[in-house]
């Protein structure tokens, strides 16, 4: 069942946001697939597997694409079959929930490939 969050508004973090505890971002965690991870309370980490460089291209082109358009942008990580990728949020050094809602989005492009994955 896709996730509720990738309909959600990407909002940025304000100055005054601190990042996110593990008690504050339990249930956005329970809510992404299985290719993510809390890594060190900081930032989240998923690899996606694909069947081919191509396709592995493809997928990572339309994830930058949709950070351009919410103008968060992860780290990304493309090889043979493999995209990985980094998100946090740089001006709080640290997870907000805005993290959360483009994991879910990048859940959605990535279940989008179907067979190719």
């Amino acid at each position: 069942m896709p996730s509720a969050l990738a309909d959600e508004p990407v909002e940025p973090s304000g100055e005054d946001d601190e990042p996110l505890t593990p008690a504050g971002y339990a249930d956005y965690v329970d809510e992404l697939g299985d290719a993510w991870a809390v890594v060190d309370e900081h930032h989240l980490e998923a690899t996606y597997s694909f069947e081919d460089f191509a396709t592995a291209l493809a997928f990572t082109n339309d994830v930058g694409e949709l950070a351009e358009t919410e103008w968060h942008h992860p780290d990304i990580h493309l090889s043979w079959g493999e995209v990985g990728i980094e998100m946090w949020s740089h001006d709080i050094d640290g997870l907000h929930r805005s993290d959360f809602v483009m994991a879910a989005r990048m859940d959605r492009l990535y279940a989008a490939y179907g067979d190719e994955a």
